[in-house]
């Protein structure tokens, strides 16, 4: 019951932090249009802080590197398997931007910016779980950033090597690994603002989703079944498949415990950030993400207790 409990509290601060961007839209402090900007310093400042972070905070191994990079491939190919299923499913609706944002919410999960505080909650003992969850983010982001912007588009020219090579999160990597391998500690005064950054992520995050809340009609987000199925599918159906394919591996238990919780975490921000930042179905990503975000307040202590 502990994790059940861990995870409950986790997401219910989580949730909270979307109230004061609710209440800035609603008292006409912060516009609409203005809701990308905040959505480019998450993307752009923040997320590549949480990866640098989340190496900073665990110790190099072989083995860890090999799990991590395990992790990377098992994740990227999750989400093009179950993005390329829901294309088909969704095809002769693909003119909908609904159905276009549906078919990235069925996989896309909120790795980082609810993964890494729910993970730190539910296995304090085991900060490995960290440096799976920026794989993850990897995996999402490349994805993102070619597949997944392709598909909110519709416009081939997303996919490219340049666009997965040139994306924030990389060029965090990149510095990340060789401090990471090497064992570099950062002066303290760095180390404190790449750890302030980083963890400003989920609120932020959830700023940005109160904002968009304040923006889009409550029936919208409640009161369309189809929504309903894509995130019982994303955050029930999904974590639970892919605990049956891990099960069966050897692999250590505390790492498939973390690759299950990073899949049973809500619809993706990002698949947001990304519509905010190309102009297309933005308010069904808003939709889907707050839906999805506040139904995690059940489904992730519930799936953390099924473990």
């Amino acid at each position: 019951m502990g994790s059940f409990f861990a995870a409950l509290s986790t997401v219910g601060v989580m949730l909270f932090y979307a109230v004061p961007g609710f209440l800035l839209v609603k008292g006409k402090l912060v516009k609409s249009d203005g809701i990308s900007n905040f959505a480019k310093l998450l993307m752009y400042v923040c997320s590549p802080m949480l990866v640098l972070y989340s190496f900073l905070n665990v110790e190099f191994s072989l083995n860890l590197v090999g799990k991590m990079v395990f992790a990377f491939f098992f994740a990227i190919g999750v989400m093009i398997i179950f993005v390329v299923i829901f294309s088909f499913v969704f095809k002769k609706k693909s003119n909908d931007a609904r159905y276009r944002i549906y078919t990235l919410a069925t996989v896309f999960p909120n790795c980082a910016f609810m993964g890494v505080p729910i993970l730190q909650a539910v296995l304090p003992n085991y900060p490995e779980a960290l440096a799976f969850s920026v794989m993850f983010s990897m995996a999402l982001n490349i994805s993102a950033w070619t597949v997944g912007s392709f598909i909110i588009t519709r416009d081939k020219k997303y996919i490219s090597v340049k666009k997965v090579l040139l994306n924030p999160q990389v060029f965090a990597l990149i510095v990340a690994i060789p401090l990471f391998v090497w064992g570099v500690k950062l002066p303290t005064q760095i180390d404190s603002m790449v750890t302030l950054l980083g963890k400003m992520t989920t609120p932020l995050c959830m700023l940005i989703m109160g904002m968009r809340l304040a923006c889009t009609p409550i029936k919208g987000i409640f009161l369309r079944p189809m929504q309903y199925a894509i995130i019982g599918f994303k955050q029930v159906v999904l974590p639970l498949l892919v605990f049956l394919v891990l099960l069966p591996l050897p692999l250590d238990p505390n790492m498939k415990a973390s690759m299950y919780i990073i899949f049973a975490c809500p619809v993706a921000s990002v698949i947001l950030s990304f519509a905010e930042m190309l102009g297309e179905g933005q308010e069904t990503a808003a939709n889907m993400v707050l839906l999805g975000t506040s139904l995690s307040a059940l489904t992730i202590p519930i799936m953390c207790l099924l473990i």
